[in-house]
């Protein structure tokens, strides 16, 4: 049987949150957009840059589980600097982290928090496929892990 190959035309993520008006406008700042659907207990915001189907599920599930962060790479460090920038001023704090090493990459980033503890990303890859460290300075991704590497 032969493969058929299919392009995808956005990803799709779907988060549960405590209070779907509090994430709202957090994704609002996040995204400059408004949410295309707003219904109770659910929005969706249908980004375009990047290509993304964005679910808000309001519920009693919300909270950390198996999701580890969420993310948007970009082309290089002034668009990073760019993205941190903007959100900046929709009243976000991001922080940010140059020169780091995660993923087996030099990367830089910055983050951001929703409401419900969820992390986001946005970051240029600097330099990739960097060789595998010994277990006690494993190269890992998340806000809470990644170092920024000495000049």
């Amino acid at each position: 049987m032969a493969t058929t190959f299919v392009k995808a035309r956005k990803a799709h993520v779907a988060i549960h949150v405590k209070n779907v008006a509090a994430s709202i406008d957090f994704y609002r700042k996040v995204f400059g957009m408004e949410p295309c659907k707003v219904r109770t207990g659910y929005a969706k915001f249908d980004v375009a840059n990047p290509p993304l189907n964005f679910t808000l599920n309001e519920g009693a599930e919300a909270g950390h589980g198996a999701l580890s962060h969420l993310g948007i790479q970009v082309e290089s460090t002034a668009d990073v600097l760019a993205m941190r920038q903007n959100w900046m001023e929709r009243g976000l704090l991001p922080r940010e982290e140059m020169k780091t090493e995660c993923c087996y990459a030099l990367q830089d980033k910055a983050w951001v928090r929703d409401p419900d503890g969820n992390e986001w990303e946005v970051f240029a890859v600097l330099e990739d496929d960097l060789p595998e460290k010994p277990v006690a300075e494993k190269s890992c991704c998340g806000p809470d892990c990644c170092a920024p590497v000495a000049p």
